[in-house]
């Protein structure tokens, strides 16, 4: 019997793991010659408050810059802190971080900086950091000490896709807590700071909560406390003050619609082949094609949260869409979806009778009508008697 050169064993035949595939997708839609954009806490919420947007799920997800791409699609927005306030941002982070943490520190009690570790983070890319990071909360829990994680990393899963955030730190206690501390440049004046400036930096602190869950989860006696430390300068000065923040209803709430996200890959297979949204090889008509083949859910509330918001407002004008008066005034119209139908409805030209929004719209348009007659009838009358005078 002749044995020929590829006579051997039996190999089964190698394949791609799937995260490989989805990788090698994201580089595709990302354009292969572009650094991917990472995700922050800050992106990360604002996608858990619009998790029916496929088209922001799919950009973040790749690590597009948006930014450039609102810019090349003619409608650049605002969006984002100033190079001034970011860089007030550090100075003051600096300031509550130096020495050892020794004011940070002082906020939690503690007087003696030689009492709390401060352990070396340092590693190879954002997973070594992150592996790093659970290796030395789970070190610090079992010794029953203070220590103080200066910009730990940790690891979060979004719609099937490995996401890494870096908050400013977090204070492990000795009983096993762990304790979030967001750093923030907005003053605090006589105890108290800006409702949306806080409600933000809440909802920021949130997914740095959910992404401990999951360490403290394999983490023998360890525990993340809801209550995250908020530092802010104090008043008009630059001396750092803290306030305990209750974050338990924002977790709840970014859990929940973090789990409603559709994942990455369905969202990449379900558009048209040869779609990329490489800002530096295409022109912005390509752009403006390739961002239309991703359904987006435009709100009022993108304006503060998402860089594509003035694209895609225009978009949802053009299209006549009531998302643009608000989510709370598109759940009332139920499957009322355009302003044209919503006139025709309410003018009896369309429309199912028996549908409870449809009859409100008409009952609504009754009362304005009779509103306006009974208006102008009184303003005849005030006219009539000034003749008479």
């Amino acid at each position: 019997m002749s044995a020929s050169l590829d006579s051997g064993p039996h190999r089964p035949p190698q394949t791609t793991p799937p995260q490989t595939t989805l990788r090698h997708r994201l580089a595709e839609l990302r354009g292969p010659a572009t650094v991917p954009r990472p995700l922050d806490a800050r992106a990360l919420a604002a996608l858990a408050a619009n998790p029916g947007c496929r088209r922001r799920a799919i950009l973040d997800g790749a690590g597009v810059d948006k930014t450039a791409l609102a810019a090349k699609l003619g409608a650049p927005s605002s969006f984002g802190q100033s190079q001034y306030a970011i860089a007030r941002g550090n100075a003051f982070e600096a300031k509550v971080k130096a020495d050892g943490g020794r004011e940070l520190l002082a906020l939690l009690g503690i007087t003696e900086p030689g009492t709390v570790d401060v352990p070396e983070l340092a590693a190879a890319g954002p997973e070594g950091r992150a592996a790093r990071t659970a290796l030395t909360l789970r070190e610090a829990t079992a010794a029953g000490r203070w220590a103080l994680l200066d910009h730990p990393m940790l690891a979060l899963e979004v719609a099937g896709s490995p996401v890494y955030l870096e908050p400013d730190a977090v204070v492990v206690h000795p009983d096993g807590r762990w304790t979030v501390v967001e750093i923030k440049s907005f003053p605090m004046i006589d105890g108290a700071a800006d409702a949306s400036k806080v409600g933000a930096a809440a909802r920021q602190a949130a997914v740095y909560v959910l992404a401990l869950d999951r360490i403290a989860a394999h983490t023998e006696g360890a525990t993340v406390a809801h209550r995250v430390l908020l530092v802010c300068p104090k008043d008009f000065s630059n001396l750092p003050t803290g306030s305990a923040v209750d974050v338990r209803k924002q977790v709840a709430v970014t859990r929940r619609q973090l789990a409603r996200l559709t994942r990455i890959e369905e969202i990449a297979d379900a558009l048209p082949e040869g779609v990329t949204f490489d800002v530096a090889e295409c022109s912005a008509e390509q752009l403006a094609s390739a961002v239309e083949c991703v359904p987006h859910a435009y709100a009022p509330e993108c304006l503060s949260a998402c860089e594509l918001a003035f694209h895609c407002r225009t978009r949802a004008r053009a299209a006549d869409a009531v998302t643009t008066l608000g989510r709370s005034v598109r759940g009332e119209l139920g499957c009322l979806t355009t302003i044209g139908a919503v006139l025709a409805a309410a003018r009896g030209e369309s429309g199912d009778p028996d549908d409870p929004a449809v009859d409100a719209l008409r009952r609504a348009r009754a009362l304005r009508a009779e509103a306006l007659e009974a208006a102008a009838g009184g303003a005849g009358a005030v006219a009539e008697v000034s003749a008479c005078r």
